[in-house]
């Protein structure tokens, strides 16, 4: 069996559907994120099924991205957790159809509490499309399932809606990596945009003497296992030797080089930042200068540390 091919068109299914969905974006999607924005609560997210499980994602990419929101099922809503909700909080629905029981039993409640309805649905004409207060149309020509039964290509396109709401809201509130970070601080991501330089400098330095031997240097540069060597002179700073720095000599000079002092193999100037500085700013220097080791100076412009960074 050629199982390449139902895959192949699982995914065109697929393209074809988010194609439609970012054609039939109207200003219904402007008029969501703007009720988002003016929002003083939270946003509340709920559906059963494929559905309630696409509507956790959203919650989750909402939530990490300065819109606080929390994800409210249905059925337990209609036997209490509805105390959950506040009447500022805006209330998203999902059902294809927008005839789903456990939804719809809930928008009397809703509409009570005087909570702002907008709908995920296929049908604006359903029960959930007329009594929404927005209506964000989430129709497919068919599930990519051969029995047009499973929900496949409905939940990749309500996920999409999903995420191109996130990024909008994204937009609109100037969020930042920085507040990203906020909100991940145990990532990999939190520790480079919330770690200061000091944070994760190394402050046994490899040193050496303006009159350092070629061989020592390299054992300096061995022990420190940074693959440099920095030039000191009476705690003031000369120059910096780099693994760059040894190749480039040898092969201008050949084995002259083995000749040589850390002076004459050092670069001279090299480049500082400010161990206060946040890491992330450090890396992004890094990055232009095309280094992979940068040293770290106090207020006082002392050598206090190096930091590294692997592109």
């Amino acid at each position: 069996m050629d199982h390449l091919s139902h895959a192949r068109e699982t995914i065109a299914v697929a393209e074809q559907a988010l194609h439609k969905l970012s054609q039939s974006l109207n200003q219904s999607f402007n008029d969501v994120v703007e009720l988002i924005l003016k929002c003083d609560g939270r946003i509340a997210i709920s559906g059963v099924g494929k559905s309630g499980l696409i509507g956790k994602k959203i919650v989750a990419s909402l939530a990490s991205t300065g819109t606080p929101s929390f994800f409210l099922h249905p059925a337990e809503a209609f036997h209490g957790d509805l105390g959950m909700l506040k009447p500022i909080d805006v209330v998203i629905l999902i059902s294809y159809s927008g005839e789903s029981d456990e939804v719809n039993k809930i928008i009397p409640s809703l509409k009570n509490f005087g909570n702002k309805i907008v709908a995920f649905t296929s049908n604006p004409n359903s029960t959930l499309g007329k009594h929404a207060d927005y209506v964000l149309n989430i129709s497919i020509e068919r599930e990519a399932c051969p029995n047009n039964l499973a929900p496949t290509t409905s939940a990749l396109v309500t996920l999409a809606l999903g995420d191109a709401l996130t990024v909008a809201l994204i937009h609109a509130r100037h969020f930042k990596a920085i507040d990203f970070a906020k909100f991940h601080p145990g990532g990999s991501l939190g520790r480079r945009l919330l770690c200061r330089v000091k944070d994760q400098m190394q402050t046994r330095l490899p040193t050496a003497l303006p009159s350092t031997s070629f061989t020592d240097c390299l054992s300096i540069m061995n022990e420190g296992r940074m693959g440099v060597a920095l030039v000191m002179e009476n705690n003031h700073l000369l120059g910096i030797i780099t693994d760059g720095d040894i190749r480039r000599a040898l092969t201008a000079n050949g084995v002259a080089t083995l000749q040589k002092t850390a002076q004459e193999l050092m670069t001279k100037n090299p480049k500082t930042i400010n161990q206060n500085e946040f890491l992330s700013a450090a890396e992004s220097f890094m990055k232009e200068k095309k280094i992979h080791s940068l040293i770290a100076v106090n207020d006082e412009n002392q050598v206090v540390g190096l930091v590294e960074f692997s592109s």
